[in-house]
């Protein structure tokens, strides 16, 4: 296959990946091609988690880190860990990268929330609505729009995708200022927020031990190091090949996770547009706003200097507003 300039072997494309509907690993191929734009602009310059599923959906999959031999239009990341252990991701900066990984059976696009250009920095905050067995969606939605209200009232630009299995993800631009447990430690005091607003442990919770949970966990754990999530426009590994859809605000009290398909998102796309478009041009700081969720910084250091920087702005703003007098 053809993709820009490159050339991209796709290997046995009608092997069937998806038996429901009969979706092959071609369909697959072609539909992350056509939303390559929308995709890349939250997969690119991320170390990318393979999850490989090489029979389709109703086969073993198996996790990969380590970028096995590729070709140069697939980048790569060396990553230390705290273990002492090291590794190379891949990164899929472009869409003939997007159609290897899929080739290699990546059903889902899983990548880091931090850029290889800091990967110890987030650039943004996620809170995943994770519904337990027996919680309806009617919960899920719900208590989305208390999140909104609260990150609203927080001044922090807020997005929503269905998760493309049972919950919903909701994601704040950030800037990359702030290590992965300080962007965890503001996104928990955030889902509290959200959890004392809604009332009702059946409802909603932070209840971090499974068996003791009820209602929709508010969960902010995934603000960390290493953790991935399925990005906006990935295709799950469900029997229906469930999409991580974007959506609009407006569209939130009456979503249904259902409606988003393989088989349907490009035509939303053409409908609707990149509902995530400028989304990164939106990152605000956290650090003024630690003290609105009366948190206490973490990190006293990284307060001072952000505040010398903010103080040596201020000079500078006076004296060209001096000249300009």
């Amino acid at each position: 296959m053809r993709i820009g300039r490159y050339e991209v072997a796709i290997t046995n494309p009608d092997k069937v990946f998806f038996p429901e509907p009969g979706l092959t690993k071609g369909d697959l191929v072609s539909y992350y091609v056509a939303v390559a734009d929308c995709a890349l602009n939250h997969i690119r310059r991320r170390p990318f988690h393979m999850k490989r599923f090489p029979h389709g959906v109703e086969g073993d999959f198996f996790h990969q880190k380590r970028v096995p031999p590729h070709p140069d239009f697939v980048g790569e990341q060396f990553v230390q860990f705290p273990s002492g252990h090291s590794t190379v991701f891949a990164v899929v900066d472009n869409a003939a990268a997007l159609a290897w990984v899929v080739n290699l059976g990546c059903i889902e696009l899983h990548t880091w929330h931090s850029r290889v250009d800091d990967i110890e920095r987030p650039d943004y905050l996620l809170i995943d609505l994770d519904p337990s067995e027996g919680n309806p969606w009617e919960y899920v939605r719900e208590i989305a729009m208390v999140v909104k209200d609260v990150m609203d009232e927080l001044g922090v630009a807020s997005y929503p995708k269905t998760s493309g299995a049972t919950g919903m993800h909701i994601l704040a631009p950030i800037r990359p200022e702030l290590p992965y447990p300080e962007v965890r430690r503001f996104a928990k005091a955030l889902a509290e927020e959200v959890e004392r607003r809604i009332g009702d442990q059946d409802v909603a919770t932070t209840t971090w031990r499974v068996a003791d949970r009820r209602g929709v966990f508010v969960d902010f754990g995934q603000n960390a190091r290493d953790r991935t999530i399925a990005s906006a426009y990935s295709i799950r590994p469900t029997p229906d090949a469930r999409a991580s859809a974007p959506l609009a605000w407006k569209e939130v009290p009456r979503s249904d996770p259902a409606r988003f398909t393989l088989q349907t998102m490009r035509k939303r796309v053409e409908k609707v547009g990149d509902l995530t478009a400028g989304m990164w041009r939106r990152k605000v700081s956290l650090l003024p706003r630690f003290e609105q969720l009366e948190l206490p910084p973490g990190d006293p250091a990284i307060v001072e200097v952000k505040r010398s920087a903010r103080a040596k702005r201020w000079e500078s703003d006076q004296r060209v507003s001096g000249r300009q007098r």
